[in-house]
């Protein structure tokens, strides 16, 4: 069953609160051989990525003790937490694991939060934050799996449906499931929202085929943003309802993504920012004719050297 809380009414009332502190990032059509697609540009947002939404979200709704806030994250949550709490005077500790990038690592060090590098895989990460949490009492911010993050990474939908009316068909890279899960609860139907994964970490897709949240391979060249061990038990039941299907997207794909869309829109997305649109460049996803299709870009905590 569907959180009771997880609808576009709270939705919208969340947005309302977190907005003052987020950007409205644009829209930019841009056209792929005989398809106009709708790119929402979320790597533009504050600390890079829609994630800050979520950390806005938890920070601005939830009583913060004096320990402050831990968060577990592969990187773009955990950027995005020190973010919020930099900008509303609160202590954060974020925890990440080995496969972690440099330049994520360089931003956190940069907002000034306590930095514990434990594990190899997010998975590891959290359990150590989670030890944290209970030795400190601190407020434990999850990556995805939390009402507040959900809510606050659904306000993309908002600004999408605005910015883009009518669109037939979103693209969303899935790692962990907030970002999908929280547009999702928005739509609610109203259009085909089509789930991305690497090849290498499909959560969703095995998630899907068992009928509920299972742990899957948790690799490849998005693994620091797109390879939790499974996704969340709350968005799953949003995902079963209103999700049409998941594709899965080899690294090389992504890779040729990130390139193109440097070359050609010079944006320079990091790997599970471009992972979408490798959909599209592969003909994993073929859109129709007139079809109005929509591709979330959803981060760029990179540096454009590396691809």
């Amino acid at each position: 069953m569907i959180h009771p809380s997880l609808t576009p009414a709270q939705i919208q009332e969340t947005y309302r609160l977190i907005l003052p502190h987020i950007r409205r990032t644009p829209v930019l059509q841009v056209d792929f051989e005989s398809a106009s697609l709708m790119l929402k540009l979320e790597l533009l947002q504050h600390a890079g990525s829609f994630k800050t939404r979520g950390a806005f979200a938890n920070l601005l709704t939830r009583t913060v003790p004096a320990a402050g806030v831990v968060a577990a994250s592969g990187g773009n949550h955990g950027v995005a937490v020190a973010y919020a709490a930099l900008k509303l005077g609160i202590r954060a500790h974020i925890f990440v694991p080995t496969v972690t990038s440099s330049a994520k690592l360089a931003r956190l060090h940069e907002l000034g939060c306590e930095v514990t590098v434990a594990g190899s895989r997010y998975a590891e990460a959290l359990a150590a934050s989670e030890e944290w949490v209970a030795r400190t009492g601190a407020l434990a911010i999850h990556a995805y799996d939390q009402v507040e993050t959900l809510l606050g990474q659904g306000s993309v939908g908002i600004e999408y449906e605005e910015q883009a009316p009518g669109l037939d068909t979103l693209l969303v890279a899935v790692g962990g499931g907030g970002l999908i899960g929280g547009i999702a609860a928005w739509y609610r139907g109203r259009v085909k929202i089509i789930g991305v994964e690497p090849e290498a970490a499909p959560t969703l897709f095995k998630a899907l085929e068992a009928g509920r949240p299972v742990d899957a391979e948790a690799g490849g060249l998005a693994a620091d943003s797109l390879a939790p061990r499974s996704v969340g038990s709350l968005m799953f039941p949003v995902a079963q309802q209103y999700i049409d299907s998941v594709i899965l997207v080899p690294d090389e794909a992504i890779l040729a993504s990130q390139k193109w869309l440097w070359s050609n829109v010079r944006l320079a997305t990091e790997p599970g920012g471009a992972a979408a649109f490798a959909a599209v460049l592969t003909e994993a996803y073929r859109p129709s004719a007139n079809e109005r299709v929509g591709v979330l870009v959803c981060g760029g905590n990179t540096s454009a050297v590396t691809f």
